[in-house]
């Protein structure tokens, strides 16, 4: 087919009967590309396999650089990160996170009682059973109660308390509650800090209140986790029926798409009319009060803005604007009345064509898998990448003025060095993981590489799945007698043919998708970067610049989409095929606004039918308000939480069902429009479409022999 504008002949291959099967392969740089920087994905996998070590992330790390709980080390029981200090830490992010100024150390359990150094120095002669414990939270081998207090904190070999905590995240976090109102610890609403001070359990008030929310969500989590893990059955039911009453809504279409979208045009009729009669009445009834007759501008402006429903030019003005909303509406279903039965029947006709080729309903595991795939692979190189660093060493001192502060060290030589001079007290202690090698520093690049790459496969796989599902229905709409003519297996043989010789151009349409996709991820990052400036100019930019870019994304999906349709029929390279696509859209423009709406409406009702349908029936199961499955409903913490899993759910499994009913849809207007320019209802160039299609368009009879097989 060549392509050619708007309102220009065009030549078309008169020996024509639907998706050709003679194809060459499409987009061959695009394709050796594509499977090269897929190994390069996979060599840059397994170098952050080899590089990195995930136990980083799972396992805390004491500030010698030691995992807590690793098997076969002397941590291996270990299991438990503590603190010295707690007090030096000011929340639970920099626990986490970050690394607090202060030793750490990995021990077997958590303190469970309050003592200080001072206190068992000055006993343990007498109370060893004291100091056995007490040691367990000191640095591994010492044991000199008799060293000096003030030395053993300068040189932090023992911690100069210990409060009653308990581990979450596999760290030691102090025991926080509330006793009538007033924060505790151990019961206690004070402690000694081991340097002669009774401190308040408030001073620990910033830190209490970000570990309490987060046992909190912790708790609710757990009680989360065990409402899954007794409904997670009957959620898959749940899923079950919406799947079945999917099924249904897109068989049913077939009959009652025309009166569904009826139904609601009448509604908004009658609706718009009802709000011209009310705002009639009011007007009327607002006749001789008194200050009803003012206008908006001899009020000036109201923040109560019900001051303005007592002026009749208010609703003057409501109903001037409602009468024009009806007669725009009722204009365009006049003029527009054809196109809309058009797009009516196009919707019947993707029912009839899923019908016949059922197995298309299934595609969307497959996309779902491959995305499954891809999201999987992105997340495991992107946590070995993250944790691939080797071990940085900081010198950590008490004084503030202490020069070498926050400097990199060695542990090994730190000793022979002068810095434990200058700065008394100061550490050789563990930071980050990081290194200062080539592949340490480009590591940033590799993750943008491998967020690159993950957009771009994730939009191969749709385009896959669009492309396939094309074809499909494309063998349909050009089977001259329907179904006797629709090829055998045309999933799989739309399949074959987009892998075969359509790799590359598919791979071409997500490669463009992917670059936008990313160039807004870094918008997105460069916002919340800037949110805390006051640069009004740079603020304004970013978000035209996030505008254009989302404007962007949207339609190179709509070109895309209509190019795979195109890739699939005619077998054509991605430019040449997104071109004529695009042209002709063109020029069928009002055809495809009302049919998009048309689809639009009909769809997002189905979803919200089927997701509402089920969440209802949800609802009065698990709260018990069905008698017959009253003494079935497993004991929840939080009925919600099956509730809505199966109302989104139900959500998803429509919008994957009718995102293949779209594809027919959109698939079939493509050939409808090719079938309007290539034939003319003659014996020599017959029209592919549907009897309810010809009819609506008036065109001539179809022959005999078509209309049999209709």
């Amino acid at each position: 087919m060549e392509t050619t504008l708007p309102g220009e002949p065009r030549k078309f291959d008169p020996k024509f009967r639907g998706p050709i099967h003679n194809r060459h392969c499409t987009d061959i740089i695009c394709c050796v590309i594509f499977i090269v920087v897929i190994l390069g994905y996979i060599a840059l996998g397994v170098v952050a396999w080899v590089h990195g070590d995930p136990r980083k992330v799972i396992y805390p790390t004491d500030s010698y650089g030691q995992f807590c709980g690793q098997r076969d080390t002397v941590n291996e029981n270990k299991t438990i990160l503590f603190y010295f200090n707690i007090l030096k830490c000011a929340s639970p992010a920099v626990l986490i996170n970050l690394q607090c100024p202060t030793t750490q150390l990995c021990v077997s359990k958590c303190p469970d009682r309050f003592a200080t150094y001072i206190d068992v120095q000055a006993s343990y002669r007498y109370r060893t059973d004291q100091w056995n414990y007490y040691k367990q939270f000191c640095k591994p081998g010492f044991n000199n109660p008799r060293k000096s207090v003030a030395q053993v904190i300068r040189d932090e070999d023992c911690p100069s308390m210990i409060i009653p905590s308990r581990p979450f995240l596999k760290r030691c976090f102090p025991d926080f509650s509330t006793k009538n109102g007033v924060w505790t610890v151990g019961n206690q609403t004070t402690f000694k800090d081991g340097n002669g001070k009774t401190r308040n359990v408030t001073d620990l008030r910033e830190a209490a209140n970000g570990i309490n929310n987060v046992l909190d969500a912790r708790s609710v989590g757990m009680k989360i986790f065990e409402d899954y893990a007794i409904s997670w059955y009957w959620i898959l039911i749940g899923l079950f029926i919406a799947m079945v009453l999917s099924l249904l809504f897109l068989v049913l279409l077939r009959f009652t798409a025309g009166v569904l979208f009826w139904i609601f045009i009448f509604g908004v009729i009658g609706i718009i009319g009802y709000g011209i009669w009310h705002c009639y009445w009011e007007y009327d009834h607002l006749k001789g009060i008194p200050g009803s007759d003012l206008t908006v501008y001899d009020i000036g402006f109201q923040t109560d803005f019900k001051v303005y429903l007592q002026l009749r030019q208010t609703w003057l003005a409501f109903m001037i604007i409602l009468c024009g909303v009806e007669v725009i509406i009722i204009l365009m279903l006049i003029f527009l009345r054809n196109r809309i039965r058009i797009a009516i029947a196009l919707l019947k006709e993707g029912s009839r064509a899923i019908g016949y080729i059922m197995s298309t309903l299934f595609y969307p595991i497959v996309t779902f898998l491959l995305i499954a795939i891809c999201i999987s692979y992105w997340a495991v190189t992107a946590v070995f990448l993250a944790t691939s660093g080797e071990p940085v060493y900081k010198v950590m001192a008490n004084q503030t003025l202490c020069k070498y502060a926050n400097q990199t060290c060695d542990p090994e030589t730190f000793n022979t060095t002068n810095v434990t001079k200058l700065c008394p007290g100061a550490q050789c202690t563990f930071a980050f993981y990081g290194g200062e090698s080539l592949y340490h520093k480009y590591i940033f690049i590799f993750q943008l590489a491998n967020a690159f790459v993950f957009l771009w496969l994730v939009n191969f796989a749709i385009a896959l799945g669009q492309c396939t599902l094309a074809g499909a229905f494309a063998s349909y709409y050009w089977a001259y007698r329907k179904p006797a003519d629709i090829p055998l297996w045309p999933l799989f043989s739309s399949f074959g043919r987009a892998i075969r010789y359509h790799t590359g151009s598919l791979a071409f349409g997500a490669l463009i998708l992917a670059i936008v996709q990313l160039i807004r991820v870094i918008l997105e990052y460069l916002d919340h970067k800037l949110k805390g400036t006051h640069n009004s100019f740079t603020r304004f930019l970013l978000c035209c610049l996030k505008c254009c870019f989302w404007c962007l994304e949207k339609f190179l999906k709509f070109i895309n989409r209509n190019a795979y349709i195109m890739i699939a029929i005619y077998g054509k390279n991605f430019c040449t095929s997104a071109k004529e696509a695009f042209f002709l859209l063109m020029r069928n423009v009002v055809r495809v606004a009302v049919l998009d709406k048309v689809t639009d409406f009909l769809l997002f009702l189905g979803k919200i039918l089927v997701a509402g349908g089920v969440g209802v029936l949800a609802f009065f199961f698990f709260t018990q308000r069905i008698p017959i499955f009253a003494q079935e409903v497993p004991t929840l913490n939080y009925y919600w939480v099956p509730l809505l899993t199966v109302i989104i759910g139900s959500y998803l499994v429509a919008h994957g069902f009718f995102s293949v009913y779209a594809m027919c849809v959109d698939t079939l207007f493509l050939c409808f429009c090719e079938d309007l320019e290539r034939n003319d209802g003659s014996t020599a160039k017959p029209y592919f479409m549907s009897a309810s299609l010809h009819r609506i368009l008036g065109k001539k009879k179809l022959s005999p022999k078509k209309a049999v097989g209709l």
